[in-house]
């Protein structure tokens, strides 16, 4: 069976071309340049490739239970927990001279201690200054670093099948490594990373454990993309590894920048899915392609600019979008603030219109509201539903009412979860946290609450 390994990285490769000021893509023509191979492509992207060693703290249990293979199982949150340091090892680029750095977000996540190594076994410290676990990407500043060498970002959507491209980093830690191959794919975002899906450029290159966070670069020299992940058998590489496109990296460098330490990701406030043939036929195209618009939250930029479920969103900003990852990604290189094309189909009618990239809205306000410790549930965090909270909590479009954000000790002992909508309290519906907490606070020695959880309906039974 298929899986995907995260933390092995997508490694692409190159073409063996003397570099020029004005590099064309293309084979090796003579002997020459056959002879040639890679060698004046890598001394010139390769100081720009660092290694990356990142400490983490985390709480581990101590179980007598946790080297058999049955009762581990049930006894997971058996005995106490204890802190462990765990050691990561992965690969950054280097993309400005005053020391930015990209990697994966699994490289450098929760780190409490990071260290990047140079080619030229210059060491600095970094910190993470922003970072976002559903790109899997995650932007370093090195700390008193002079002129550093980088890489420039080419943009991702000239990149094509067939390129020959190289990947750089630094695979089981033993020492930079370059191997090559081609594109071998794009507009792959069925690939699993992060806490997502995102949208990915395929390679056939050799990946493993150690390239995550390397560069993927083209005959110039530029930056196309940021290894990633592989899907692979065995967990080494089986030539399908995946990497992040360069004109993300561009968003996430630009918001660093900027002072923000997580992503801004436009919100487009619909629901939607791809069309297979037997969705084509029945709206009439003559092929599949598109996004079906199922739902729109009446606050989306997209409903503001006229667009309603059943139409067929084609293209954003310039490219074709054949899933909803792929109109994230386009929304998300577009920029926070932009205003984007959009081509879209209703009854077999092309129509363009343009639509604001706006964050979730925080209307109504989130009013959240924390029990005391005079209250029933103390440390119970909740919060009105709003777009903002949807988004975050990837929530149904259509929900209201209160949400828990946070559940303390009590509360999740009782069964409640972060996450959980409130329905009602001993059957008296709940529309605000305020109303919520007054229900609290009149309760008898029984309560119940029913909340609904995912696609479940959830009653929680307990004394107080």
């Amino acid at each position: 069976m298929l899986r995907y390994a995260v933390p092995f990285a997508a490694a692409l490769t190159l073409a063996a071309l003397p570099l020029t000021a004005a590099a064309e893509t293309k084979v090796p023509t003579s002997q020459a340049e056959i002879a040639l191979g890679f060698a004046p492509l890598v001394k010139q992207a390769a100081p720009a490739v660092v290694n990356i060693y990142a400490k983490r703290v985390v709480q581990t249990r101590s179980s007598p239970f946790s080297n058999d293979p049955f009762f581990r199982e049930f006894f997971r949150d058996f005995g106490e927990t204890r802190p462990e340091v765990q050691n990561s090892l992965g690969s950054g680029v280097i993309l400005s001279a005053d020391g930015y750095v990209v990697s994966n977000y699994h490289v450098v996540g929760g780190a409490t201690d990071i260290r990047v190594v140079l080619k030229d076994r210059r060491e600095f410290a970094a910190k993470v200054m922003l970072a976002d676990q559903a790109s899997d990407l995650a932007i370093l500043k090195l700390e008193d670093a002079p002129d550093m060498p980088f890489l420039t970002l080419r943009d991702s959507d000239g990149v094509e099948v067939g390129e020959l491209a190289l990947a750089i980093g630094n695979p089981f830690g033993i020492g930079q490594t370059v191997s090559s191959g081609i594109v071998s794919g794009l507009a792959r975002s069925g690939a699993a990373t992060g806490a997502g899906r995102a949208y990915f450029i395929q390679t056939d290159a050799a990946i493993n454990p150690g390239n995550s966070g390397g560069a993927l670069i083209d005959i110039n020299g530029e930056l196309i993309g940021v290894n990633t992940s592989i899907l692979t058998r065995s967990g080494g590489s089986n030539g399908v590894g995946f990497a992040i496109p360069a004109d993300l990296v561009e968003q996430f460098v630009a918001q660093a920048r900027q002072g923000y330490d997580s992503f801004l990701r436009p919100w487009a406030g619909m629901s939607g899915q791809s069309i297979d043939n037997d969705i084509a036929e029945t709206l009439g195209l003559d092929r599949p392609g598109g996004v079906l618009i199922s739902g729109l939250h009446p606050a989306s930029p997209f409903a503001a600019a006229g667009l309603q479920p059943g139409d067929v969103v084609q293209m954003v900003s310039g490219g074709e979008v054949n899933s909803p990852q792929e109109m994230i990604y386009r929304m998300s290189v577009a920029g926070m603030g932009s205003r984007v094309a959009v081509t879209y189909y209703r009854d077999g009618v092309a129509e363009e219109v343009d639509v604001g990239l706006i964050l979730p809205p925080e209307t109504p306000a989130r009013d959240t509201v924390t029990l005391t410790e005079a209250e029933v549930l103390p440390g119970l965090q909740m919060s009105q539903v709003n777009p903002a909270v949807i988004a975050e909590f990837s929530l149904p479009l259509d929900a209201m009412g209160v949400i828990v954000e946070g559940t303390g000790p009590y509360a999740a002992r009782v069964g409640l979860q972060r996450g959980d909508i409130l329905l009602g309290i001993n059957g008296e519906q709940v529309t605000t946290p305020s109303e919520a907490r007054e229900i609290l606070s009149q309760l008898g020695s029984r309560v119940a609450i029913t909340v609904q959880r995912g696609l479940q309906r959830v009653q929680i039974r307990f004394r107080t």
